[in-house]
């Protein structure tokens, strides 16, 4: 693996913070992607008491070549899955939650069900707290993104990951137009709704081509967007083919801003859940 540059420096979970959140997170019997996908951040997420829930178990129906969350054949949906996050949720005292998913083609509805019985528990247990959603595509299906949306969480966001000429090799089973077209709908269906979406830098893209993905992404009516570092999670994953300096990023926000989002977030460790409280 190769060494990183000296301006991405992760902060490493420390022991005592690992022995007191993760049994905690065992024991209340839910999932993170903060562990799941190997986040660079979970060491400060978790000194911060906070964490972003993953639904639907931890083996995703696609593998894509960036992400270190496990491909494979998952279980069928849990029923109690819902009321446990929303129970984790309040023992943890958050007054913002977000949850997201794996991918399940296998299921008709996507997992959309699950996401809108997870907001339901939440908003009773919670129900001062902010939800933020991060969902599928949901195979370009409309009844599933409908259901999220009736739901009513406060933030929905979609991330299209990367530019257009990336997808074949950064994730192959997702569509850049149908990822865009989700973005569109829930805007257009939710106005109420704050729309976010998110993408990876140092995938073998140009400069141009992250401009043209911020203007599609403003055309479809998203009003929150990040952008970080791809960094690679294992020696079986996409190699990193630029680590992007902090001054391009900065220049990526400011170009972002000059769109009209209304929220950036633009750096090498910044992920789509990462401080979302604050973004929101």
């Amino acid at each position: 693996m190769p060494k990183l540059p000296a301006w991405i420096l992760p902060k490493l979970p420390r022991r005592a913070v690992l022995e007191q959140m993760q049994p905690r997170l065992r024991e209340w019997g839910v999932h993170t992607v903060c562990e799941n996908a190997a986040c660079p951040n979970l060491g400060e997420c978790f000194a911060a008491g906070t964490a972003t829930f993953l639904l639907l178990g931890e083996i995703c129906t696609r593998d894509c070549n960036f992400c270190a969350i496990d491909g494979g054949r998952p279980f069928p949906p849990d029923p109690d899955e819902p009321a446990r996050i929303a129970r984790a949720a309040a023992a943890m005292q958050l007054d913002y939650v977000v949850v997201t998913s794996v991918t399940r083609d296998d299921l008709p509805d996507g997992g959309a069900g699950q996401f809108a019985e997870t907001i339901a528990a939440l908003r009773q247990a919670l129900p001062q707290a902010k939800i933020e959603v991060l969902i599928p595509d949901f195979a370009g299906q409309e009844e599933p993104l409908k259901r999220v949306g009736e739901a009513q969480p406060d933030v929905l966001g979609h991330n299209v990951e990367t530019v257009p000429s990336r997808y074949a090799r950064v994730r192959p089973g997702a569509d850049y137009q149908r990822s865009l077209t989700l973005l569109r709908r829930a805007h257009r269906w939710f106005p109420a709704i704050t729309t976010k979406s998110g993408l990876m830098v140092g995938l073998g893209e140009d400069e141009e081509e992250v401009r043209s993905v911020l203007r599609d992404l403003r055309a479809a009516g998203v009003e929150v967007v990040t952008i970080g570092q791809y960094l690679q999670p294992t020696r079986a994953h996409l190699a990193v083919s630029e680590y992007v300096t902090p001054e391009q990023f900065e220049h990526y926000e400011q170009q972002a801003r000059a769109l009209g989002f209304r929220e950036v977030s633009a750096a090498p460790l910044v992920r789509s859940s990462y401080r979302a409280h604050q973004l929101a």
